[in-house]
């Protein structure tokens, strides 16, 4: 864990921090091949320079978000309304964190992108990949 991401995870109340530690790991573990660093103030995963997956600290808990999880199909993941095409879900106990469930979004992460990385250049416009 880089120091930036620990200091993220060890600025948070107890509970929140076995959450983030939790997530970290799980994450870290299915996307062995991403880059993860502090990005807009949180912990994000990127592959080949496009966000993939984060979480930050809200005041209902810890918030994991995919940037293409709107294309998911998942049930469990709670779909934003406006542009873009994230999906997330809020975890309050460590418990709440199935395992099997995140292993599933991750791989799906992969596999289902949209382009975050040039949505500035194309002037908001985003494409899938």
């Amino acid at each position: 864990m880089n120091k930036e991401i620990q200091e993220y995870n060890e600025s948070q109340s107890a509970t929140d921090q076995e959450i983030c530690n939790l997530l970290f790991y799980e994450i870290s573990r299915n996307l062995t091949e991403a880059e993860n660093r502090i990005w807009h103030a949180h912990p994000v995963w990127f592959l080949e320079g496009n966000p993939i997956v984060g979480y930050s600290k809200l005041k209902a808990g810890i918030r994991l978000m995919f940037w293409s999880g709107a294309d998911f199909n998942e049930s469990d993941l709670k779909i934003n309304t406006g542009k873009f095409k994230d999906a997330s879900i809020t975890y309050t106990a460590i418990e709440q964190i199935n395992p099997d469930d995140l292993s599933r979004w991750i791989e799906k992460s992969r596999t289902i992108q949209w382009d975050y990385k040039n949505i500035v250049k194309r002037k908001g416009l985003l494409l899938r990949l």
